[in-house]
């Protein structure tokens, strides 16, 4: 008999969060960026600085919360 395991619940950072993304070649953070929406694929973000909506969603463990 296989056990089933629930997903670990993450919290959703609602739309107009500001964030910082991770950088996907250096692994730093970068600020600048708001969320503009959330999906089953990720978050699409935008850059605070002209809403430019990002190209590709990011993954929740490629974001945080700006502090």
């Amino acid at each position: 008999m296989q056990s089933q395991t629930s997903p670990v619940p993450r919290s959703v950072l609602p739309v107009g969060t500001i964030v910082e993304v991770r950088n996907r070649y250096r692994g730093s953070w970068s600020s600048g960026f708001e969320v503009a929406d959330t999906t089953e694929r990720g978050y699409w973000l935008q850059r605070a600085s002209d809403r430019h909506v990002l190209p590709t969603p990011f993954r929740p463990d490629e974001i945080r919360r700006a502090s």
